[in-house]
């Protein structure tokens, strides 16, 4: 009964981590893009968000229950979990070691990102441009962010994969080898998107 238990949340744990989790990052790394476009531009996307119908209730349901389940899980995990990088030195192995380090140090990155933005919203802050912008002009913070954008996408990216193989979506070696292309190639696009809208906030440009 305590393995099926087990393997119930396990599943649901990988699968909240692709929906909602996953696609919010997405969305959300999307719209702060606009920031490339300039100031005006991010601040409509940013209030075209923040202005949503029901958007308390879509933040709570959608976005940070799943998310604390998902970390609270994930904490368990990583403390439980067997690596074996050192005994069997191959890339999947250092994949399944990085997955669990990203996620911690994904976990760091959104309690900050929370505090600096959502707590500071409501505590009379505007949710605009000049928000981040006074945030990522520290050099520390910049790097910071960058840090765990990537610590971010890939911990989704790879977690994708993950996901695809355990729930049977990509069962032959040819599967699994086209979904790795695959979610390489969303952590090259997806990283850029983010990292891309860092450097705007920071510097401009």
């Amino acid at each position: 009964m305590a393995e099926n238990r087990e393997f119930f949340y396990r599943r649901l744990h990988s699968l909240l981590g692709v929906v909602p989790i996953g696609l919010f990052l997405i969305n959300h790394l999307v719209v702060n893009h606009f920031a490339v476009y300039g100031e005006e531009s991010f601040n409509k996307a940013a209030s075209f968000m923040h202005n949503l119908p029901f958007v308390l209730a879509l933040e709570i349901f959608v976005i940070y229950l799943p998310l604390l389940f998902h970390a609270i899980l994930g904490v368990y995990i990583v403390f439980t979990a067997k690596n074996n990088v050192k005994r069997y030195n191959f890339v999947r192995n250092w994949l399944f070691f990085l997955q669990r380090f990203t996620g911690i140090v994904t976990l760091v990155f959104i309690a900050w990102h929370v505090f600096e933005t959502r707590v500071q919203v409501a505590l009379g802050a505007d949710l605009d441009y000049g928000l981040m912008e006074g945030i990522l002009t520290s050099p520390v913070m910049f790097w910071f962010y960058v840090i765990g954008v990537l610590s971010a996408v890939f911990h989704f990216a790879n977690g994708l994969w993950g996901f695809l193989v355990s729930w049977g979506f990509a069962q032959s070696p040819r599967s699994q080898k086209i979904v790795t292309y695959a979610t390489l190639l969303i952590f090259l696009v997806v990283s850029y998107i983010g990292i891309r809208t860092l450097i705007a906030f920071a510097y401009g440009v």
